[in-house]
């Protein structure tokens, strides 16, 4: 379909999962920006299908949600009410085996009670039947419906409730800096979770690896989606390279090794075919 080399695509794709930009990706390589996000979203829509395929059978002890918030073309408060709902606030509803790191299902699209209830119906597919885990979530109010009518009495689950204080709305960190926090609560909702494992933050951790690595993550900057389109494709690159490509300093294997689901760690060839 495209007349770059595989060489070049790789040059590209490597990139991108690195964190560059789609316009500093065409100074480097001389590759115009339209056909560098052609090849974005071919390659993304091959990893999605990929990991769709893969991603199956899990049998993981303890799962973390959380959802990191973005946008695309503009913030949700400068969106007019008769433009496209692509446009504005998205979020990545991202859950992840605190044990392998993996990147068991994702989700891109309104903080919406649909698209709460589609995430955890696909997180429970992915899960071999037969096979209870410990669930936590964060504090978000549709997950105490969604997670039990899709995993029913299958499931440990526990809500960590953060409580937030305030820099103050005018001075410097009250701008930039994140809220500290001053209490966090957690809530049993479903079965018997241990206590110990109650946590989010292998997950949380995640949120950070995605804004380095995704450049239209970066705050402050003119780099984010212009389309959601791009914005799912680039999420799809990235999950499938962080799984199956990219070695865990922690783990010393890939996530994907860790959880099963590969005996090696996959060239980023492999994300094309």
């Amino acid at each position: 379909m495209y007349t770059l080399s595989t060489e070049k695509k790789i040059t590209v794709l490597s990139a991108l999962v690195e964190g560059n930009s789609i316009r500093s990706i065409e100074r480097m390589t001389g590759i115009h920006r339209d056909t560098i996000c052609r090849l974005l979203v071919s390659a993304g829509e091959q990893c999605f299908a990929m990991m769709d395929s893969k991603v199956t059978k899990l049998r993981p002890r303890y799962l973390q949600v959380d959802e990191i918030w973005t946008f695309v073309a503009k913030k949700a408060r400068k969106a007019r009410h008769e433009e496209s709902k692509e446009i504005g606030d998205q979020w990545v509803f991202v859950a992840m085996d605190a044990e392998t790191k993996l990147v068991a299902s994702f989700r891109i699209g309104k903080r919406t009670w649909e698209n709460t209830n589609g995430f955890m119906e696909d997180m429970y597919k992915r899960i071999a039947e037969g096979h209870r885990t410990q669930l936590t979530t964060d504090g978000f109010h549709f997950y105490k419906v969604a997670v039990p009518d899709q995993f029913g009495a299958d499931v440990d689950f526990a809500q960590l409730v953060k409580l937030y204080g305030d820099y103050g709305q005018h001075d410097a960190a009250g701008r930039y800096s994140p809220s500290p926090i001053v209490e966090v609560i957690s809530k049993v909702r479903a079965g018997d979770p241990d206590p110990k494992y109650i946590s989010t933050s292998f997950v949380e951790r995640q949120n950070l690896t995605m804004r380095m690595h995704m450049r239209r993550f970066t705050r402050l900057t003119n780099a984010f989606s212009k389309k959601l389109t791009n914005l799912k494709a680039a999420c799809a690159l990235h999950f499938a390279h962080y799984n199956f490509c990219r070695v865990h300093s922690s783990l010393r294997v890939t996530p994907a090794m860790a959880a099963g689901l590969a005996n090696e760690v996959w060239p980023l060839t492999a994300l094309l075919s």
